[in-house]
């Protein structure tokens, strides 16, 4: 299928962050292919806008004929729009060209409130292109200048999507960030709402969301998606960038764009870490480390957050004579236990993503120590009742006690077992490789 072509209708941010840049970025990663129409050259970075200059409107005529009578155009977005003259002549364009497949990003609040279009712009705005929106996105302090009332709830949301609704857009979304709590965004397409819901990550780093959001938005329109599942994949998308944001510069970071294509890509790096970390552990014989609940050994992602960002063996490692022996290769969201203790080390310290379980012993404990290995150790007689009547809490406390009391990770998490629970050595490090360095030396030492 041929690659789809977007159009992004707005400024340019110098600071990379926002604007065509944070648009191009976005089409580019969701597969589209992106072209620009740029409305207003801006000297900008994390601090802020040092000066803008406006593009004259002929000029932005000459972008448009360019690329629509040559490309041609699948969907488009349009953002910053700072005068009446540009909204008009945006306006003729995209009713001169056909172009339905339009998302129109209002770009007329700043995040601290301030008005970013003079009144003017804004009338034309609701009278010009608001009409020719396939969807429009605000935010909820534009949505409130568009509906004029105040919102404060995901009620005051669905009231105001519908107010701009009857103003001729054919779909409203209005994006919640401003609220507390989750993130929550409304779809409207004058018939049903629809809430898309994701965590509120804690970052000052969100510069350009609005941008990013509706350009991939338009991405999905453009590779015929519906309306729903446009704004499903761009909140997943838009979700995960703000995740991964790039902590640049003084002030208000932008988003990581490619986030998503690099998440991906350390998967296959993470999956070959432990594959090779595994293989040495099976040439070098350890099968007298391996426990009778046998043994994981798992590696995560980097901000590993869940289980699916996990790398372990599926059926464990088991015992055969000397040997240590595995029934499939390494794969993510196979193993609860590993998962709990490095997910909890993370937490600690992001650099130490990898974990596995050996067999305790007196002898072994003795043996770390002889290698000058930090240990340290929890006892689950002191496990509060309510973790031991949770399934699968008990790893998660008992590394988290560890941890709370240490400056620095150990190398080393034991404990000696009780009712029904088997004594367990945990091995922690940074690396797959850097695990199985330290477990290859326990094994030998007991030979």
């Amino acid at each position: 299928m041929a690659v789809k072509r977007v159009l992004t209708i707005a400024g340019s941010d110098s600071g990379g962050g926002a604007g065509i840049q944070a648009d191009l970025k976005t089409i580019t990663v969701l597969g589209g292919f992106g072209m620009s129409v740029i409305t207003a050259l801006t000297a900008q970075n994390t601090l802020g806008v040092q000066g803008i200059h406006e593009v004259p409107e002929d000029f932005v005529e000459k972008q448009f004929d360019s690329v629509a009578t040559d490309i041609g155009i699948d969907a488009a977005k349009t953002g910053m729009l700072a005068t009446s003259r540009i909204l008009k002549v945006v306006a003729k364009k995209i009713s001169e060209y056909k172009i339905d497949k339009l998302v129109v990003d209002p770009v007329m609040v700043a995040k601290g409130g301030a008005p970013l279009i003079k009144k003017e712009a804004q009338e034309s705005l609701i009278k010009e292109l608001l009409p020719l929106a396939y969807i429009i996105t605000p935010n909820i302090p534009e949505a409130e200048v568009l509906s004029e009332i105040k919102i404060s709830s995901v009620d005051n949301m669905k009231k105001s999507a519908k107010i701009i609704y009857g103003l001729g857009a054919k779909n409203v979304v209005v994006k919640g960030g401003h609220l507390t709590g989750d993130a929550v965004d409304v779809l409207y397409d004058g018939k049903n709402f629809h809430e898309f819901t994701s965590e509120r990550i804690d970052t000052e780093d969100t510069h350009g969301t609005g941008c990013t959001y509706s350009a991939a938005i338009a991405t999905g329109l453009a590779q015929g998606m519906s309306v729903f599942e446009a704004v499903k994949r761009a909140k997943e998308y838009i979700t995960t960038v703000i995740r991964f944001s790039l902590r640049i510069g003084g002030g208000h970071g932008p988003t990581n764009h490619f986030a998503p294509i690099l998440r991906e890509s350390e998967r296959c790096v993470c999956i070959e870490a432990l594959a090779t970390a595994l293989q040495r552990l099976k040439d070098e014989k350890c099968g007298n480390i391996i426990p009778e609940v046998q043994s994981n050994f798992g590696y995560a992602l980097p901000y590993a957050r869940s289980a699916d960002d996990v790398a372990a063996i599926p059926g464990r490692i088991i015992r055969i004579g000397e040997d240590a022996r595995t029934l499939c290769d390494p794969a993510f969201g196979v193993s609860h236990h590993i998962t709990s203790i490095i997910l909890t080390a993370m937490r600690y310290d992001g650099d130490y993503r990898s974990a596995m379980n050996i067999r305790f012993s007196e002898d072994i404990v003795k043996i770390c120590g002889e290698l000058a290995y930090d240990i340290g150790s929890f006892d689950r007689s002191d496990e509060p009742e309510e973790i031991k009547a949770k399934e699968g809490s008990s790893l998660e406390w008992g590394t988290d006690s560890v941890l709370s009391r240490q400056d620095t990770i150990p190398d080393i998490i034991f404990d000696r077992g009780d009712m029904g629970k088997e004594p367990m050595i945990r091995v922690l490090g940074k690396t797959p490789a850097d695990v199985a360095g330290k477990v290859l030396s326990i094994s030998k030492r007991l030979k």
